[in-house]
This record gives structure tokens, C-alpha cells and sequence, in this order.
């Protein structure tokens, strides 16, 4: 076909409007797409971060879960059973050990330690502990929990078993303690070789030298001193030669005016010689001493002394040494032979042993002086027969402690909660003692006591009574009173005038309490030509 001339050719038309259109169309389309992603992500945002910060929040309850109570009262957890086994064996550690099965203490202990740290590391990370990591450790302690059993650790059977060894450990227990007590007793009722020695040595040099009778009896300015009561009188009563010897020689020595002070020492007959050989062959710095023997005192008699007779009788005497009598229930420490001895009683018949004394200062063998003791013969006693120091603060005891308040006689004249005090230094009134007639009083309370069921044993309870309301208190300072027994503040002692070593532990026995010997022993003249060949020391 013949193509037609250019002239008779239609024009061509340039089709712009679907170009715009779908321009437009995909301009449009763009925009909708950008606001569908505008407004997904702005949908997205808030709910992620939601998510994220509900999350992290769940994952810090968690965590903090592991140390909560919670944990460990859910009955599911893991924790809580492990810490269960572990708690369980230990307390199976203990048993197995006292059964000497060691071995099985060993593995127990063993598995202890890897639950343990099976735990510990489980805190470290915070995280829960899971059954798959602790499945070995909870097995393996199950394992050896039910071998305890097997041994017999269950509860109810160790429960007899521990009730059957606990009685067993408190009768060995109270027969230790009776034991120590009847040792420690008998060990403070010796006479040391060295003490015997001496007094053997002092009787043969009484009899020996005449001449030492003859100083002590010649004596008339002594014989003055005597009855002076412008003077300080002071008594012991006492067989021992030593201790005796310390109480003097202390006196004298913290005294501001030595020779202004008479002692008057009682003792028995076996030790009167030596004890005169002692004190006439020493002087103590211009004291005065003299010495009586107790079996020269015609008024000591059974039919004045309702003690005397008392101590005579042998049931008395088998009840202060075996018990015999109340089953063997008397204490070791009232099975002394000082409690038969005459010299311990001696203390309520002072008026009658100085008859020409108005006031006197008693003091016991086991003491020592430390500071000038004057000044308790110008104690205002306030019309009292006694002055003492009271003991009844701290560890000591009041009326209660001592006497018998189950019998109506006891409980409808004394008050359970009054203060008792001491004896081993005491002023006496002598003058009011007579007037009040104070020995009548114990004797009337001694004849009462005949069956001992007011008080057991000892000087103190009837003391108590005797002086009932006729007692002044002291200064403490005046009686220091525990170094033989027990740990006495070192400022105490240092603010003491007397200082009592009462107990067993007597500083001139090998059971002496150490730290408290050198106060003593510091009175002792140990270079004494007798000392030394009985060898003190």
C-alpha cells in the first residue's frame, strides 16, 4: 500500500493526560504507603516499649525472689529442699559423731559443702535454682539421709536416746561434783608436812627451854595489858600456828600504834606449847600476845555448853562425818572436823573467856590486815551488840539461804529476807553482850536445834539468830570477804582494811588460789631458821 503524502497525512495528537494521571497515582499511592508505615511504627512504639519495660520489671521480681521468704515456704521449691537436707544433716553430722561412726560425719559433711555451694552460686547469678542442676545434690543427700535412718538417727529414736545420754552426762555430772567436793574438802582439812613440822619443832623447843617459859610467864607488864581497855584487844581462836602468826604479824604492821594492841589467842591443848614457843621466841613490833589453851576453862562444861554435849554425842559425830543419818544428804562441806572442834564454838562465850574486857575485835585465822584497824574500837555500834559487815549483796545470801523457814518455829521470829553478815571480823560490845544476856539466847536456840531441823551444820546460822536484830552493819571495806573461793575485784581488795580467804582454797594449802597467795605469803617470814628447816616453801 502506498503510503500517502506528507501533506495529506493527519497530524499527530501527544497524549499527556494518562501520564499525569498515573504520576499522580503513584505520588498518591506513596504518600498513603509513608502514612501506613507513619502510623504502624507509632502503633509499634508504644507497645513494645510496654512490653519491654513489663519484662524487664517480671525478670526483677524474679531476681528478687530468690531471697525472699516466699521461696522458701513454696512447697515446690528446690532452694527450700536443699536447705532442708542441709539443716538435717547437720544435725545428723553431730550424732553420727558421737556414735564415733566418722566415717559417715565425713561423707555428710562432704555433701554438706557441695549443696552448699551449689546454693552459693546460685545467689552469685540471681537466677532460680532448677531441678536439672540440682537434681545430683538433692539425690545424693537424700541417699545419705536415709542411710541415717537405717543407722537409727531418726527423730523419735535419737529423742530417747538423747534424753537417755543426757541423764547419763548429769549423774556423771553430780558424781564429779561430789567427787571435786569431797577432794577439794579433804584436801583443806590437811596439815601440810611443813605445818606439822613446825609445830613439832616448837613443842620440843618449849620443853627443851626452860627459859622460854619463864619469859612468857614473868611478864607483868604483859599481865596489865591484859585487862587494859584503853588498849585494842583482839582474839583468835585458832589451831593453827601459821595462819595465826600471819593475822598478828599483818596487824602489827599496818598499825599506827603497835604497841597499843593485845592479842589474846586461844587454842587446844596438842598445839598450846608451840603456839607459846612461837610467840614468846618472836616479837611483832611491840604487840602484846597471850595465849590460853580452852581446856583450862573451868566453866566449859556439858552442863553449861548444850554444844559441848552435842559434839560429845556420837551420833552427832556420825552425822557430821558420813551422814549416816539423813541418808547421806549432808553436804561434803559440813562433814569438817573443825565443826567438832570446841575453838569454832569458842565465839559465843567471848564474855565469858575475857571476863574483864569491854570491847573486842574477833577475828578468824584466814585473814590477813592490810590497813590500821583502830579505828573500829570508836564504831558507833548504836546500842548493838555485833558489828559485821553485811553479805547479803551480789552472791551472797540473806536468812532464807541458811536457815530452815518450813518449820514455824524459824518462819514466826525471822525475817526470810534479812541481811545476813560475817563472822571473821567482828566488834563485840561485851558490856551489851552481857546485859542482853546474848549467850542465853544461843543456847536457848542450840537446845531447840538438838534434832537439826532448824539448821544443818556451821557456827553461821546460829550466829544469825543469836545476834538477831542485834547487829550493826559495817563498811564493806572493813571485811573482804570471797579470796578463798572465788574472783574478788582487784579495787575491792586494794580498799580493804581485812581480807578473808574463806573457802578451801586457804593460801597456806597447795590448793591456794595463785593470784591471791602473794597477799598472804607477803607476812610470812619464810628466812626463820624454823621456816627453813621445815621447809616452807
Amino acid at each position: 500500500m502506498r503510503r500517502s503524502r506528507q501533506e495529506f497525512r493527519r497530524s499527530v495528537r501527544r497524549r499527556w493526560f494518562p501520564n499525569v494521571f498515573w504520576l499522580t497515582t503513584l505520588f498518591c499511592g506513596f504518600v498513603v504507603l509513608l502514612l501506613i508505615l507513619f502510623i504502624s511504627r507509632e502503633r509499634v512504639r508504644p507497645t513494645s516499649r510496654s512490653v519491654l519495660f513489663k519484662r524487664s520489671y517480671m525478670q526483677d521480681i524474679t531476681m528478687e525472689s530468690l531471697n525472699a521468704t516466699d521461696e522458701m515456704v513454696n512447697p515446690n521449691s528446690i532452694t527450700r529442699k536443699l536447705n532442708d537436707q542441709i539443716q538435717l544433716a547437720k544435725a545428723f553430722v553431730v550424732i553420727a559423731k558421737e556414735n564415733n561412726n566418722l566415717q559417715f560425719a565425713w561423707e555428710l559433711s562432704t555433701q554438706i559443702r557441695n549443696s552448699q555451694i551449689l546454693l552459693s552460686n546460685t545467689a552469685l547469678t540471681r537466677s532460680p535454682l532448677k531441678l536439672k542442676e540440682s537434681k545430683n545434690a538433692v539425690r545424693d543427700m537424700a541417699l545419705l539421709l536415709f542411710h541415717a535412718q537405717q543407722y537409727h538417727y531418726d527423730s523419735a529414736t535419737m529423742i530417747m536416746r538423747l534424753k537417755a545420754r543426757i541423764q547419763n552426762l548429769e549423774e556423771q555430772t553430780s558424781l564429779a561434783t561430789e567427787t571435786s567436793s569431797k577432794y577439794g574438802q579433804i584436801a583443806a582439812e590437811e596439815v601440810p608436812k611443813s605445818l606439822f613440822c613446825l609445830v613439832v619443832s616448837l613443842t620440843t623447843e618449849w620443853f627443851k627451854q626452860s627459859q622460854l617459859q619463864q619469859k612468857a610467864s614473868v611478864n607483868t607488864q604483859k599481865e596489865s595489858k591484859l585487862k587494859d581497855n584503853e588498849l585494842y584487844h583482839f582474839c583468835i581462836f585458832s589451831d593453827n600456828i601459821l595462819a595465826t602468826s600471819v593475822v598478828v604479824n599483818s596487824t602489827s604492821l599496818n598499825s599506827k600504834s603497835p604497841d597499843r594492841i593485845v592479842f589474846h589467842l586461844v587454842t587446844d591443848e596438842v598445839n598450846y606449847a608451840a603456839m607459846n614457843a612461837w610467840f614468846t621466841m618472836n616479837s611483832f613490833h611491840g604487840v602484846t600476845v597471850d595465849v590460853q589453851k580452852f581446856e583450862d576453862f573451868t566453866w566449859l562444861n556439858a552442863s553449861y555448853v548444850p554444844v559441848l554435849k552435842q559434839l560429845q554425842d556420837s551420833d552427832t559425830k556420825s552425822y557430821y562425818f558420813s551422814g549416816s543419818n539423813d541418808g547421806g544428804k549432808t553436804p561434803i562441806k559440813f562433814r569438817n572436823p573443825k565443826y567438832l572442834s570446841m575453838l569454832n564454838h569458842l565465839r559465843f562465850y567471848i564474855p565469858e573467856v575475857f571476863p574483864d574486857l569491854k570491847k573486842v575485835v574477833f577475828l578468824d585465822d584466814d585473814i590477813i590486815v592490810q590497813k590500821d584497824l583502830s579505828g573500829l574500837f570508836t564504831v558507833d555500834l548504836k546500842g548493838n551488840v555485833n558489828g559485821a559487815v553485811e553479805t547479803c549483796m551480789e552472791t551472797f545470801h540473806r536468812y532464807h539461804k541458811y536457815l530452815n523457814y518450813s518449820h514455824p518455829l524459824i518462819r514466826s521470829h525471822f525475817d526470810p529476807d534479812a541481811c545476813g553478815w560475817a563472822f571473821g571480823m567482828n566488834v563485840f560490845d561485851l558490856v551489851e553482850w552481857r546485859k542482853r544476856n546474848v549467850t542465853g539466847i544461843y543456847h536457848y536456840w542450840q537446845e531447840k536445834n538438838i534434832d537439826r531441823t532448824l539448821w544443818k551444820l556451821g557456827t553461821l546460822p546460829p550466829g544469825l539468830l543469836t545476834f538477831y536484830g542485834l547487829t550493826e552493819p559495817l563498811d564493806p571495806t572493813w571485811h573482804v570477804l570471797g579470796l578463798g573461793y572465788t574472783n574478788v575485784d582487784s579495787e575491792v581488795i586494794e580498799k580493804g582494811a581485812v581480807l578473808h580467804f574463806n573457802g578451801n582454797s586457804k593460801p597456806w594449802l597447795k590448793i591456794g588460789m595463785e593470784k591471791y597467795k602473794p597477799l598472804w605469803e607477803k607476812y610470812v617470814d619464810y628466812t626463820h631458821p624454823m621456816m627453813e628447816q621445815c621447809n616452807f616453801r
